[in-house]
């Protein structure tokens, strides 16, 4: 039996129970940006239920050009359903990131970013303190987002099973 068997046969038995009626709009108003890292499903390390948060994975966690068009599109869709105000995005990035074993890879990571080499060092691939904060301080700067959307900065350390906050929570505006 492949993997995907077994994904089918527990969707089979998933079914079978009903799912949840959920609304578009997750139930804590919060959308979390993460790695996709398998050892970072914020289900767990944050004790998330199912349709309490959005949950947005890409390599790193990073904030890029698309996952800013991923949140912008986001927050419309929350504003269509008529609940605009009080969206929260949390970035949570970890420690033993496999982005930072790509650091002698310059020209990938370049591309992913969408940035010079040169600029490389701004993104701290090697740091995730340092990456969350820079990437929340992207997200401030950034005008397609809501200026009321609250947004912090969080480092999950995979040895521990803890976070710590490294960006409190705050609107974008202030």
């Amino acid at each position: 039996m492949t993997v995907t068997d077994q994904f089918i046969q527990r969707n089979a038995e998933f079914a079978a129970r009903g799912p949840e009626p959920l609304s578009v709009v997750p139930a804590l108003r919060a959308v979390v940006i993460t790695c996709a890292d398998h050892r970072v499903d914020p289900a767990h390390i944050l004790g998330l239920g199912l349709g309490e948060a959005a949950v947005v994975r890409n390599a790193g966690g990073r904030i890029t050009d698309t996952t800013l068009q991923t949140v912008a599109m986001m927050a419309i869709v929350i504003a269509e359903e008529g609940q605009s105000g009080g969206f929260e995005l949390i970035v949570l990035h970890h420690t033993d990131c496999g982005v930072g074993r790509l650091a002698g890879h310059a020209d990938l990571l370049a591309s992913y970013f969408g940035i010079a080499t040169e600029r490389l060092p701004e993104k701290h691939v090697s740091d995730p303190i340092a990456a969350v904060a820079a990437d929340v301080e992207l997200l401030r700067s950034n005008p397609m987002l809501p200026r009321d959307l609250i947004v912090s900065g969080l480092v999950y350390d995979v040895d521990t099973g803890k976070v710590e906050t490294v960006v409190p929570a705050a609107p974008l505006g202030q």
